[in-house]
């Protein structure tokens, strides 16, 4: 019995030996000598010239040049702070001293020198690979929905939440714990979890449609529909006071086209605003956000709460029930505003910050920024839905000036659901670079001047993980902590928990919108795909 812990020990060492064999490390590479190349290598993926954050996790990448040794070595203000040798391509960065080269390089570059060795012998010493690192950290925690890029099905769909100092992922709700519904739309309160909702529609098994209501680690099931506002809640934001949610109910449908690169769209028959007071679980609306021949989506308040940011366009058809409509290409949204004050519940004049007559083209998804400063939004060529559009690109607004221009962290395919981090200093957002099918998290750095920087994917594990991970990152949301409450913890509390109905609401939509609600019966709530 004395002999087992020797024995263990050996075998660990033997492992760990086998382990540094197999990534090379059994000798060091004698690089003197190697041929200097003027070119950086291929990598997947390919962050060159990315400014990253001094919180992230290591940026794990696969050389994607031929050869049968890789040596990586990275360095600050010209000192080696770490090296990595494997004999595969794949190169795995240490933590610890990633940590620490990024703690001391808040502001600084960093240089990966790369060098390979040919299958005949001999290495090459590529042109460095260049980052930035920030001075701000960003939010610790992403927060996104993962879903398969389906046309019609809700199966595998999950909210999860990643760390973004490490690699781990937890499940916030897996769908297959709530009878396959569909979960969508979180929503955060000021970058935290104290308070959020989420969206329940059912599935194989029916356990009701509503708003999910996470409140200081207590799980309510709130159902916001009225007589007035015959759909689920969909598109959120809170009121930095905590005390109003917005939200859009929306009539969407879903169409394929026979041709062309993204062949499904998505477009509202008709859709509004309206506000659930938290407090209360009341919900009320003003005509000026639920105009009948008006399509109201993308609610966002200011950074003050004294605004109602959102977008409208509308109703050019007559029949409300066939999908699709006549003209929908033609739909443009523009850019809105409400003045609201939270402590009396008056409502303000109606702005128009930015008409789709000016641009040409649709608007989607405002996001203003914490300090009230800018706004992010998207544009695209028509419709409500921009991750269904190649054409998706973000644009920033200075809300002083209304000057507004596209980011060039863009690319020439879809960017949408974007975020930004508490400080003001990151935006998260979906972006479809990478192969057109597939959203990726990237990561903007947007600095003091609002200067947007070269953006950077989420790292993993592995350098080929996106590759091989055939799921779609949906709404990426920056959060400062974790969620108190997940997993089968929420998912009974879904399946056991009555619906707490929010009754009839206070309100002062116009006679017709009444009227004409009262006539309909429920619908399914806003188009959730991918």
């Amino acid at each position: 019995m004395r002999r087992r812990p020797v024995y263990v020990a050996l075998v660990v060492l033997v492992g760990a030996a086998a382990v540094l064999w197999s990534r090379g490390w059994s000798r060091p590479p004698d690089l003197d000598g190697a041929l200097v190349l003027e070119v950086p290598p291929r990598t997947r993926p390919d962050y060159a010239g990315a400014t990253i954050p001094p919180n992230i996790a290591p940026l794990n990448f696969r050389v994607e040049e031929p050869g049968v040794r890789y040596c990586v070595a990275a360095l600050l203000a010209g000192r080696e702070c770490l090296r990595v040798v494997s004999k595969g391509p794949e190169i795995a960065i240490p933590a610890e001293p990633w940590r620490r080269m990024l703690a001391e390089g808040r502001g600084e570059r960093i240089l990966f020198s790369v060098c390979v060795e040919t299958p005949r012998g001999g290495w090459r010493r590529y042109a460095p690979i260049e980052l930035t690192v920030a001075p701000e950290e960003t939010d610790r925690y992403l927060v996104y929905r993962l879903m398969n890029a389906a046309y019609n099905l809700w199966g595998g769909m999950s909210i999860c939440e990643r760390d973004l100092q490490s690699y781990k992922e937890r499940v916030i709700l897996d769908n297959r714990s709530v009878g396959d519904g569909c979960v969508n739309c979180h929503t955060f309160l000021n970058n935290g979890t104290g308070r959020m909702v989420m969206h329940l529609r059912p599935g194989r098994v029916d356990y009701g449609n509503g708003m999910v209501f996470v409140d200081d680690g207590e799980v309510k099931k709130v159902d916001t529909r009225t007589r007035f506002n015959r759909w689920g809640a969909a598109y959120a934001s809170w009121h930095p006071s905590g005390r109003v949610l917005a939200f859009s109910v929306n009539k969407g449908r879903q169409l394929f086209h026979s041709a062309r690169v993204e062949v499904r769209d998505v477009f509202d028959l008709e859709s509004d605003l309206a506000l659930f007071l938290a407090d209360e679980y009341r919900v009320t609306s003003t005509a000026a956000i639920s105009d009948p021949d008006v399509l109201e989506t993308y609610p966002a308040w200011s950074a003050d709460g004294r605004h109602l940011y959102f977008c409208s366009a509308p109703i050019t058809w007559a029949d409300r029930e066939t999908a699709p409509p006549d003209g929908f290409r033609q739909t443009r949204y523009g850019l809105m505003r409400i003045g609201y004050d939270a402590a009396t519940g008056r409502w303000g004049e109606l702005e128009t910050v930015l008409s789709a007559q000016e641009t040409g083209l649709s608007i989607g998804q405002p996001r203003p920024s914490p300090d009230g400063r800018f706004l992010l939004f998207c544009m695209y060529d028509y419709g409500p839905f921009p991750i269904h559009q190649i054409s998706s690109d973000l644009y920033l607004m200075d809300l002083e000036t209304g000057g507004y221009r596209r980011l060039e962290c863009s690319s020439d395919r879809t960017e949408a659901w974007h975020s930004w981090s508490s400080n003001g200093r990151w935006i998260a957002f979906a972006s479809k670079r990478d192969d057109g099918l597939f959203g990726r998290p990237y990561f903007s750095y947007i600095d003091p001047a609002g200067r947007e920087h070269r953006p950077f994917v989420m790292p993993q594990r592995w350098g080929g993980f996106y590759e091989a991970h055939l799921k779609t990152y949906n709404m990426p949301e920056l959060v400062a902590e974790p969620m108190p409450v997940a997993g089968e913890e929420l998912a009974a509390v879904l399946r056991s928990a009555d619906w707490i109905s929010c009754g009839l609401p206070v309100t002062s939509p116009t006679p017709r919108a009444a009227s004409r609600r009262d006539n309909e019966s429920p619908e399914g709530g806003a188009p959730n795909y991918p």
